[in-house]
């Protein structure tokens, strides 16, 4: 097979709210709204830059021996929680037991892409756009397809995502756009859209090395995500408009990634796959530190 274009390496580059301040000895340090953390980063190999502005993290996340196991250290009393921007969308920010935050800056690279081609569609073409996202979160890729016009099923399989996400949902002010929330496992939800003949034109994917559903469903990448692909194969509608597949915490190759994807869309549907790296460039010396690989499809 001849992969459509080069690798690239994909920049969110429209970010006010968030900036990687500067990376280094395994670790990264980043501003999230009015904060500064400081959080474990295995890609960071080098030296850091910058001296002063890791003592005033506001938080540093301490890891255990589990792989995702920790605690936050709290230099000072922060918020439970509080309100961040990107572009048009708000949602709300928050420490969480497994280092994360409630976004993955990184991806909003993916948000202006697909936000464009719906936009596109709905509006230009007059088109109505179903998009399905898998592995929801808390969200913001649901509001962002959302925003621009497409009625949207966002699956997750934790309700407190879910809960989160209508949260930010009310916060952007969509309260009123056309969104399922669905919390369920993500296999066995296609695999029931698919036998329904349930069908959409853009499907997000965001899966996690490995997870559990609601009902102790066991996920594991290399094991899943192939059966996965194959359902949301059969939920594609005749004239679909993309696919994208962000996998992260993988010793994947985005190569792998993107021949998964060709083999799934383009001997029926044509169109284009580009694969690469999602990276975010630090505002202290220029670097930039790989988040995610991924492969996304487009008409």
């Amino acid at each position: 097979m001849v992969i459509s274009t080069p690798f690239t390496f994909l920049e969110a580059t429209n970010w006010q709210d968030y900036s990687l301040l500067d990376s280094g000895d395994g670790l990264k340090l980043e501003r999230f709204g009015k904060y500064v953390f400081a959080r474990p980063e295995s890609q960071a190999m080098w030296k850091r830059s910058l001296v002063s502005e890791w003592k005033n993290a506001d938080a540093v996340f301490q890891p255990t021996g589990e792989e995702s196991g920790g605690h936050w250290n709290f230099k000072k009393k922060l918020d439970e929680k509080w309100e961040m921007k990107y572009q048009d969308l708000k949602f709300w920010a928050m420490t969480t037991p497994g280092r994360h935050l409630g976004v993955f800056p990184e991806v909003a690279a993916h948000w202006d892409w697909f936000r464009n081609l719906i936009s596109h569609r709905v509006h230009s073409e007059k088109r109505e756009t179903n998009v399905l996202n898998l592995f929801g979160y808390t969200g913001l890729a649901t509001l962002a397809a959302a925003s621009a016009g497409a009625k949207v099923t966002h699956v997750d399989a934790s309700k407190k995502s879910v809960s989160w996400a209508r949260e930010n949902q009310a916060l952007s002010r969509l309260s009123e756009k056309p969104i399922r929330w669905i919390v369920e496992d993500a296999l066995k939800y296609v695999q029931r859209e698919a036998r329904r003949g349930v069908k959409y034109d853009g499907i997000i994917l965001d899966p996690p090395k490995f997870g559990r559903g609601p009902k102790g469903e066991v996920w594991e990448v290399y094991k899943s995500l192939p059966t996965l692909l194959e359902a949301c194969r059969e939920c594609l509608s005749n004239d679909p408009l993309f696919v994208v597949n962000t996998v992260y915490a993988v010793r994947a190759s985005a190569v792998h990634i993107a021949q998964a994807m060709e083999d799934m869309m383009t001997n029926d549907f044509g169109g284009r796959v580009d694969m690469g790296e999602l990276v975010t460039r630090e505002q202290s010396a220029g670097r930039l530190l790989s988040q995610a690989v991924y492969a996304r499809w487009e008409k």
